[in-house]
């Protein structure tokens, strides 16, 4: 199989689906490993490591694109791209669909098949999107802490407080991935950690796994309840292949403190408050209702090269095994993986993405 890694050109997206050490023993089992130039640099690989690695290295995507029997990203297809996927192609990234009934239509139309990292689900788990949860889940509390000093036009509350003065309110909304590294990092500063949770079961093991950290039972009234001593609010809401439900109100919102923090991870699933709105790491934050709103919707890419080895660790698995037996064969010997199929043929092949959109689902076999 001919497998493509073209140059991620999202804005300010420095990772790469592929690392040389990844294309190396692709190589060596037979298959073409074709990299557009510089794909790499952002993450810190050089064209001459994918070159001794065995890799081609192709000057224009659209040749990648036009060559490849399954292109290998890390975000979505960008409108420039659309044009260039084709009928049979596979298209193995983060999809992230039900946000965005545009780039759904585009794959539909193209024939291409979409396989999403985020919708393959092992055992309630879903191994391709937790690497990046919890960079993302991690950053959250980095960024907020930024943003909540005054020189950022926040609040200037210290999280972690000093003696004498009380630590500043962290709110976890969704006890995932995310939100438990979330809940760590501000543990760790010093913070007063709140978690909610609707699965009660997830709440006593982190009651249990978390001692400094509070849990209480995720509702509108109990959500609420904290939103006036609330300074940095953590939205990881996840449904997985579905968009985020809007669980954090404009009216909650005015019951904070001006010049406190949200950060919404669950942006690239079309957010989990009401005033969230995409956002990028050149222009990151805006504010609403007082609140200082982070919603960059590839979070994980300011830390490039630990996200790129991170995903690379768990995406080589399921890339060597279409590569060596397509899709159909793939899915036979790993059936997690037919989770993964968005669209195939034109179809749309996710529930979750066809319910998102009011479009119609159909099996991908």
């Amino acid at each position: 199989m001919v497998i493509g890694v073209p140059k991620e050109i999202k804005e300010q997206e420095q990772r790469v689906a592929l690392l040389p050490s990844a294309a190396a023993p692709l190589v060596r089992r037979g298959h073409s490993v074709l990299v557009e130039k510089n794909a790499g640099l952002g993450s810190g690989y050089a064209d001459e490591e994918y070159a001794r690695a065995g890799a081609e290295i192709v000057d224009l995507a659209a040749d990648v694109f036009a060559r490849a029997d399954m292109i290998v990203k890390v975000k979505e297809p960008l409108k420039s791209e659309f044009p260039l996927l084709r009928k049979g192609q596979i298209v193995f990234t983060y999809l992230h669909l039900a946000a965005s009934k545009p780039l759904t239509e585009a794959l539909l139309q193209s024939g291409v098949t979409g396989v999403a990292y985020e919708t393959i689900q092992v055992s309630n788990r879903l191994p391709l999107l937790e690497p990046m949860s919890e960079i993302a889940g991690r950053m959250s509390v980095v960024m907020g802490a930024n943003f909540l000093a005054k020189y950022n036009g926040g609040s200037g509350v210290l999280l972690g407080g000093v003696p004498g003065v009380l630590p500043g309110s962290v709110v976890v909304v969704g006890g995932g991935t995310s939100g438990v590294n979330a809940a760590r990092m501000a543990t760790g500063l010093g913070a007063n950690v709140t978690i909610l949770d609707i699965d009660l079961e997830r709440l006593r093991y982190l009651d249990l796994a978390m001692k400094n950290t509070n849990t209480l039972y995720s509702s509108e009234a109990n959500l609420l309840g904290l939103m006036p001593e609330c300074d940095l609010l953590i939205g990881a809401v996840l449904l997985p292949g579905a968009k985020a439900p809007k669980l954090i109100t404009r009216a909650m919102l005015r019951q904070m403190k001006r010049g406190s923090v949200l950060v919404d991870i669950s942006i690239d699933q079309g957010g989990c408050a009401e005033t969230s709105r995409p956002t990028t790491h050149l222009d990151p934050v805006y504010v609403e209702e007082g609140v200082t709103h982070y919603c960059v919707a590839n979070m994980p890419a300011a830390y490039a090269r630990t996200a790129t080895q991170a995903l690379t660790n768990v995406t080589f698995g399921y890339i060597q095994l279409l590569a060596d037996c397509g899709l159909e064969k793939a899915c036979q010997k790993n059936p997690a993986l037919t989770g993964g199929i968005n669209t195939r043929d034109g179809r749309l092949t996710c529930p979750a993405v066809a319910e998102a959109h009011g479009m119609k689902y159909q099996p991908p076999f």
